[in-house]
C-alpha cells in the first residue's frame, strides 16, 4: 500500500477490463463445466446498486443478462446500462428462472448476503464472483471455500489489490531478505471515519426510534434477508450505511481487513492465528465501535519466526517509526513491516535511502492480466483466480472476521483480561466456548444456508 489515503479506487487500480472474445459454441467444451476460452460467459448481478454494479462494469465484454437488487430506484443506473439484462428483486427467483442462462454470479450484496447468495449460485454450479468480506460469519467463510472446492466452480473475491504489482513487489521484497525475517505488522485504517468528524458510515450508534414508510422501489424484507426483522428508517440502513450494523455489515476490519491484510497473508505465507485480542471503544449491540485494535499471533511457518499482526481502525496508528524521515506523511491508511534488519512501509523500505539502494527484487511471482480477467480466465478452465475462495479468500476472510468476534460486547469484559486461543483443526476458541457461537449466527426462518 502507498503511504497516502487508500481508498476502493486505489485497491482497483490494477484491475483491468476484460478483454473481448470471438464467440464459439459452448458444447466446445461440452463436459468440462466451463466456458471454452474464446466464448464469452453470461453473467448475472446480485446487488448492483452501488459496488456490485461497478463490479459488473468490469465484464461488459461478456454477456451481462440477468440483474437483480432489492431497490430498483438504487439500482435504476446500473439498470439503464444494460436494458437487454432481465431485471429481479430476489436473487432467488432469478436463479429459478435464468438457471439455464447464467454461467457466472457476480455478488454486491451487503455483508449479510454474501454468503448466502453466493451459497445458492454454487448448488447450481454457478462461477462466483463475491465482494469482500467474502462472507458475514467466520463458519460461512469456510463453508464458501469447502462447497467451492467440491463443485469445482470458478471463484474470486472482490479484494482487488491483490492483483496489484505492490502487492507483487512487497512479495518479492520480503522472500529476498529485504528486511529479514518479518515477525511484527501494523494495519491501519481511518474507516469509518473519514476525516475529522466526517464519516464513511456511522458506528457507536443506537437504534433510532421511530419508522418510515418503506419506498415503493424498495423491497425491505429482501433487504433484511436472513437478519431480525426491524422497522425501515430512511438513510439510517440503506443505501451503504449499513455496514456499521451487526446485523448487516462486518464494520472497518471487514470492510478493509481483506484489502490490507491480503499482501501479509501473501507476503508471510500466514495461517491461521493461534490466538486473537481486541481492544475498542463504547461498543453496543447494534454498531461496531467507533475505533479498536485486534492482535492476531501466528505460529512459525517453516523456516519463517512467528509473526504478531496489529490492526487499527478509526484513525488510530501505531508508533511513528523512527527510520520515516521527519516532515513525511504516512497515510491514514498504511501497511509497515518490521523485520530484523529494517522496516518496509508499504513497499518502500524506510528511511528512502535504504530503498534507493536496494533498488527491486528480483521478480518471483507471475504478473496478473487484472482482478477481474482472472476471473474470467477461470470461468474458462484456465487457472485459479488469485483470491478464489478454496485457496485463499476463505481463510483470509475467517480470520479477518475473527478479529470482530473480540468486539462483541457480550465478550468485552472477558477480553480486557484474556485474549482468545483459536484451534483450527477443531474450528472453535478453545479457553472462551461462550465466544463460538459468535462464529456463526442465527438465521431468520427461510435463509438458512
Amino acid at each position: 500500500m502507498e503511504q497516502k489515503n487508500m481508498t476502493r479506487r486505489g485497491f482497483m487500480g490494477a484491475a483491468a477490463g476484460v478483454a473481448a472474445f470471438t464467440v464459439v459454441p459452448r458444447h466446445a467444451v461440452a463436459g468440462s463445466g466451463s466456458a471454452a476460452p474464446s466464448e464469452k460467459i453470461n453473467i448475472a448481478g446480485v446487488g448492483v446498486g452501488g459496488q456490485g454494479g461497478h463490479d459488473i462494469g468490469q465484464f461488459t465484454d461478456q454477456n451481462i443478462v440477468a440483474l437483480c437488487d432489492v431497490d430498483w430506484r438504487h439500482a435504476a443506473g446500473c439498470f439503464r446500462r444494460y436494458p437487454n439484462a432481465k431485471q429481479y428483486k430476489d436473487f432467488r427467483e432469478m436463479l429459478d428462472k435464468e438457471d439455464k442462462n447464467i454461467d457466472g454470479v457476480v455478488v454486491g450484496t451487503p455483508d449479510h448476503m454474501h454468503a448466502i447468495v453466493s451459497m445458492a449460485a454454487i448448488k447450481r454450479g454457478k462461477h462466483v464472483y463475491c465482494e469482500k468480506p467474502l462472507t458475514h460469519t467466520v463458519r460461512e467463510a469456510k463453508m464458501l471455500a469447502d462447497a467451492a472446492r467440491e463443485a469445482k466452480v470458478a471463484t474470486q473475491m472482490g479484494n482487488q489489490g491483490q492483483a496489484s504489482e505492490e502487492t507483487r513487489l512487497q512479495s518479492e521484497m520480503i522472500w529476498d531478505g529485504a528486511i529479514g525475517q518479518v515477525r511484527e505488522v501494523h494495519v491501519w485504517t481511518d474507516r469509518p471515519l473519514n476525516g475529522i468528524n466526517k464519516w464513511y458510515w456511522p458506528q457507536g450508534v443506537d437504534r433510532p426510534k421511530g419508522e418510515d414508510p418503506v419506498p415503493e422501489t424498495l423491497d425491505w424484507n429482501l433487504l433484511i434477508g436472513p437478519a431480525p426483522m426491524r422497522p425501515y428508517v430512511r438513510s439510517v440502513y440503506h443505501p451503504f450505511v449499513w455496514r456499521g450494523w451487526w446485523d448487516f455489515g462486518t464494520g472497518a476490519l471487514g470492510d478493509i481487513g481483506c484489502h490490507a491484510m491480503d499482501p501479509v497473508f501473501r507476503a508471510l505465507k500466514l495461517g491461521h492465528p493461534v490466538s486473537v485480542e481486541g481492544a475498542c471503544t463504547l461498543v453496543n449491540n447494534e454498531t461496531y465501535p467507533v475505533a479498536s485494535r485486534v492482535t492476531y499471533e501466528f505460529p512459525a511457518r517453516g523456516d519463517l519466526a512467528p509473526v504478531t499482526l496489529h490492526w487499527y481502525d478509526g484513525g488510530m496508528k501505531p508508533p511513528r517509526p523512527p527510520e520515516l524521515e521527519d516532515g513525511r506523511g504516512w497515510g491514514t491508511n498504511g501497511l509497515l513491516y518490521i523485520g530484523d534488519k529494517g522496516k518496509m512501509l508499504g513497499s518502500r523500505l524506510i528511511p528512502e535511502v535504504r530503498q534507493k539502494e536496494y533498488g527491486k527484487p528480483p521478480q518471483k511471482i507471475e504478473r496478473s492480466p487484472g482482478h477481474y480477467v482472472e476471473w474470467v480466465v477461470a470461468c474458462k478452465g484456465g487457472k485459479p483466480a488469485g483470491s478464489n475462495f478454496p485457496d485463499h479468500a476463505g481463510l483470509l476472510a475467517q480470520v479477518v472476521l475473527m478479529g470482530n468476534i473480540t468486539l462483541r460486547p457480550a465478550l468485552k469484559d472477558k477480553m480486557l483480561s484474556t485474549k482468545l486461543f483459536w484451534d483450527a483443526d477443531k474450528f472453535e476458541f478453545t479457553n472462551m466456548p461462550e465466544a463460538n457461537p459468535y462464529l456463526t449466527k442465527e438465521y431468520r426462518e427461510g435463509w438458512a444456508i
